[in-house]
């Protein structure tokens, strides 16, 4: 028997229990839980065959009331002696991607964020579109482009038409980006034609995990109008490799930050899960960016009750994020495109003056929220380094 001890200050403690899936040396990838620096086997310590899928999405399509029965479990096994063979040291486990990814859906929902995107493309008109105040703004993105953090990303090629080119040309992105974003996770799902109120997030969504949804700005530019994003977006998606579980993320609650209009009745609950979650992004192992999810406009229940409004199915292992978070002040913009204005105020990183992505950078973004009792709750890091474009 062994027991699991918790460094003072930890943000994985008892509070948090997020869940992955990992492989030891026996490469057999199973479903486990952090606490502290350790990584527990939950089939080995459940002895349930659940958690013995190279994936979270048998668990999660079992739903709520399950969840929330395993979490009181853990929270009571875990203070004792528990079996050996279920401990592994978080430096001797391969991570992988936490669950298969069904749909993927990318919102729009920081007002700071929309409206320094307006004034950046559109200097002479209102910064945001009629409709962004009335509906969280959405496009549908690839699954099978998410990738688990430490996934390399290769720079993507495409067309792109700079403002004094005459034509476009082919080649790699010249303006690779990142945005910080918060994910969420889709339990269990609705059949097509129903809809998920407000109201209804906590029996539908498991918990949230990291994104950076990488963005090639130069081909999004070219190509986004009049039908949005796509090669521009849909080449990688990274994602931490835990999912925090709602219940988790309870201390964290707090109102939006206001809504006005009114949003119409189907977007409003009583529930509203606005969430006081801290985000830091590094360049090259540099702090250059410190978003407030706190002063996202839309919430995640909001989002989801958009996404299923026309009867849309949501299904278990379905990914849909926030959008970049930014706040109101430059050091806490969630984009480079913002940080460095359009390219035109470079960022100084590890004394260089820098715009968008060169091969061999590094990105990182971590975050934390607040946990009882003054604690915290950690969420792990989702990391990616580019690569040059293939020939």
């Amino acid at each position: 028997m062994s027991t699991i001890t918790i460094p003072d200050g930890s943000p994985f403690g008892l509070d948090n229990l997020p869940y992955g899936v990992f492989s030891a040396s026996d490469s057999q990838k199973r479903v486990g839980v952090r606490v502290g620096d350790t990584v527990v086997d939950l089939a080995e310590l459940l002895r349930d065959d659940v958690f013995a899928a190279p994936t979270l999405n048998p668990f999660l399509a079992q739903g709520r009331e399950r969840w929330t029965r395993v979490r009181t479990q853990l929270r009571e096994l875990l203070t004792g002696d528990v079996l050996e063979a279920a401990v592994h040291a978080l430096g001797d486990v391969v991570l992988h991607l936490p669950f298969e990814v069904a749909d993927y859906v990318d919102f729009y929902a920081s007002e700071h964020h929309a409206s320094n995107l307006g004034r950046l493309f559109r200097p002479d008109a209102e910064p945001l579109l009629p409709n962004w105040k009335h509906l969280p703004v959405g496009y549908h993105g690839r699954a099978g482009t998410v990738v688990v953090s430490g996934t390399d990303i290769v720079r993507p090629c495409g067309q792109r038409k700079a403002p004094d080119e005459d034509a476009p040309t082919y080649g790699p992105s010249r303006r690779l980006d990142i945005e910080a974003e918060l994910g969420f996770v889709v339990g269990t799902g609705s059949p097509l034609g129903g809809r998920i109120g407000v109201d209804d997030f906590a029996e539908h969504v498991f918990g949230a995990v990291l994104v950076n949804d990488w963005s090639a700005r130069d081909l999004q530019a070219w190509e986004y109008v009049p039908l949005g994003p796509h090669l521009g977006k849909s080449f990688a998606t990274s994602i931490s490799p835990w999912v925090v579980p709602l219940p988790a993320l309870e201390a964290a609650r707090v109102p939006l930050p206001g809504q006005d209009p009114a949003p119409l009745p189907y977007l409003r609950g009583k529930d509203d899960w606005g969430l006081d979650i801290d985000f830091a992004v590094e360049w090259n192992g540099e702090v250059v960016s410190r978003p407030p999810y706190r002063e996202m406009y839309w919430s995640p229940a909001q989002m989801l009750a958009h996404l299923t409004v026309n009867g849309a199915s949501a299904r278990t292992g379905d990914l849909f994020a926030s959008g970049t978070i930014s706040g109101p002040e430059k050091h806490q913009r969630g984009a480079f495109i913002e940080l460095s204005w359009g390219g035109r105020e470079p960022v100084t990183v590890k004394g260089e003056e820098r715009t968008f992505l060169l091969d061999g950078d590094e990105v990182t973004i971590t975050a934390t929220a607040p946990g009882p009792g003054g604690s915290r709750i950690g969420f792990g890091e989702v990391t990616g380094t580019v690569r040059p474009a293939t020939p």
